[in-house]
Formats: C-alpha cells, structure tokens, sequence
C-alpha cells in the first residue's frame, strides 16, 4: 500500500500516483537475492544428481512421442499374381488384384496424417542378442554372439466413427494377400514398408516444445494382425483398434545414421529475469518508482488498444510464429 496515493482521469487513461512504503520489488532484475549460480554443490551425491538431470534436461515422459506410418508402394496400376495363378479372366481379375500405388497413395494422403495423430499407444522395439555357450577344455565357457533378434511389436489407436483407422491398415494388408476367394500373395516389396518412432522433447537452446530427442525406424514393417473390436453396453467409452507388426529389423537414427546428437549443459539453465522490453518499456524503467506504475498502465492499456509490436514490446498479429515439429 502507498503512503501517499492520487489519480485523474487523462482522456481515456486513469492516471494513478502513489509513493511505495516498500522499494524492494524497484530493481528486480538487479536484486542479488534473485542470482544464483548454476547447478548445485557436484561433490554431494544430490548435486551430482541434479547434474545428471540437467544434462538430460529433464526425463523423457512416457506421453511424449510420435509415430510415422506410410502404407507401403503397391504394385503398379493392373493386377499382379502369385506364381502359379493362371486365371486371368476379367472376374478373376477384379476379385483377386491387389491395391495399386495410386489407391495406396489416395489413402495415405487422406488419412495418413489422422492415423498418426489418432496413435495413442505404441512400443519402441526390443534388441536381443542370440549367444551360442562356447566351451574350450575346462574353462568357463563364453557366450559368443552370432545373431540379433527383435520381437513384433504394438500399437493402439483411436477409432473414428468411419472406423478409417481400421480400413488403413485392412487395406495395407491386402497389399500382402487377397481377401478375394483366390487368396493370392503379393511380392515382399509390394507390401512392406518403413516406421518411425521418435521420442520427443524441448532443447533448452530452442524454443520449441515438440523437437525429436530419439528416434528409431523399423526396416520392412507390415501389421500382422488387426486387432477385434469388442462392443459392450455396459461401457462408452472411446473406441480402440489394436495392430500388430512384424518388421526385419531396426536402426537407431542417432547411431546408426550418425545423426547429430545435441546433449544438456550438466549445470542447467539459470532463470533470466528481462525487463520489459521494447522502446516504451525502456523509457519507462527509468521513471522515478512514483511514475513507474503510472506509466506502466498507460503503457499496458496501449498495447491492448494498439498492438504495435517491436515498438511496445507487445505481439504483431496475425499471424502468430510457430515453431513447426521438425520430424
């Protein structure tokens, strides 16, 4: 509360002048109980952990990750056969083809991108290595390694009421066989494809939220299973589908393809106090602690009514800058 306080109305502004009881809030960004240094005491087991969770600039959270699915190339426009079909009749034909590129092109652009927004759950894959016990005479023998497997992994998505999350991966199966009477098998080329998985998170050099932290790729992915779809009216809750895929193998982006890897600072980030910033803001920290506030409304009241931007430290609009998801 001010020892003395006055005010008047100046054409659409309310002028206000008051003398502050407390001066401790006039130099915020100069006040030395503010300022700390980075990080904390690395000697103590405390500060050697902080340090560790400052290097990894938080914990990747379980919530945080995107899933790149594309349906796989197809075959070119007509029908191809498994060897051995010798029915090539005009029925046989249209019962038996199998998607073309340009329907798995059509589907993908129409629906690709919903499919990996509607992804609510999904498994990076596991790596392990397949030993053989080698014993020389009496010693203790080795595991020697001589192969890597991975095991098939899942994944959870949200259904529409059009059920098109389902129809997508139908439809990339029947790039692998028929569902016609003939039940025919495409080539191996023709119906596999490539998943990205990636991890996401904020680098506390940007300022982006969502930016790839990990990321992995599936080599050779087709679903394997399309999961049932059980109703009840006992429950309304949100529709799910559950897809299987079996894949070759995988790669890690940042190993395997020797991506760039941008790692934490083991001190952290210091808050930064900033004054308000543009011309007007300036001027108006260099008024007496008096006037500060008085200006400092006048000022606020200016940015609503006219948006100038650089000039006032306020926002230009429209439109806003988004930083965009680099994926």
């Amino acid at each position: 509360m001010a020892i003395l306080r006055g005010g008047k109305r100046i054409g659409g502004y309310d002028v206000r002048i008051g003398i502050p009881r407390d001066k401790s809030l006039d130099d915020v960004a100069g006040d030395k109980r503010l300022q700390r240094r980075q990080g904390g005491n690395p000697e103590t087991t405390m500060g050697r952990f902080q340090s560790y969770v400052n290097e990894a600039e938080g914990f990747a959270r379980k919530a945080r990750f995107y899933a790149e699915f594309a349906l796989p190339k197809g075959v070119d426009s007509g029908s191809i056969f498994s060897e051995g079909f010798e029915d090539t009749s005009l029925a046989a034909l249209e019962k038996t083809s199998f998607p073309s590129q340009e329907d798995l092109l059509a589907v993908q652009q129409a629906n690709g991108r919903r499919v990996r927004a509607f992804c609510s759950s999904i498994s990076m894959p596991e790596r392990e290595m397949v030993t053989k016990e080698v014993r020389h005479g009496n010693a203790p023998a080795r595991n020697i390694v001589y192969d890597m497997k991975s095991a098939p992994i899942s994944a959870t998505f949200y259904a529409d009421k059009f059920m098109r999350e389902r129809s997508y991966f139908e439809l990339w199966q029947k790039a692998a066989m028929s569902t016609s009477s003939t039940f025919n098998t495409n080539y191996y080329e023709n119906y596999v494809s490539n998943l990205n998985i990636f991890q996401l998170g904020q680098f506390a050099s940007r300022q982006e939220r969502d930016d790839i932290t990990y990321g992995v790729q599936l080599i050779d992915v087709y679903p394997t299973k399309v999961g049932a779809i059980e109703y009840s009216h006992d429950a309304n809750s949100i529709q799910t589908v559950d897809i299987d895929f079996s894949f070759r193998y995988w790669i890690n982006y940042f190993i395997d393809r020797q991506g760039n890897i941008e790692l934490g600072s083991p001190l952290g980030r210091v808050p930064e106090i900033k004054n308000n910033r543009g011309i007007f803001g300036s001027l108006i920290n260099k008024l007496p602690p008096e006037l500060r506030r008085a200006g400092r409304d006048v000022l606020n009241d200016l940015r609503r009514r006219v948006p100038l931007g650089r000039v006032t430290g306020g926002r230009v609009f429209p439109p806003f800058k988004i930083p965009p998801l680099n994926i």
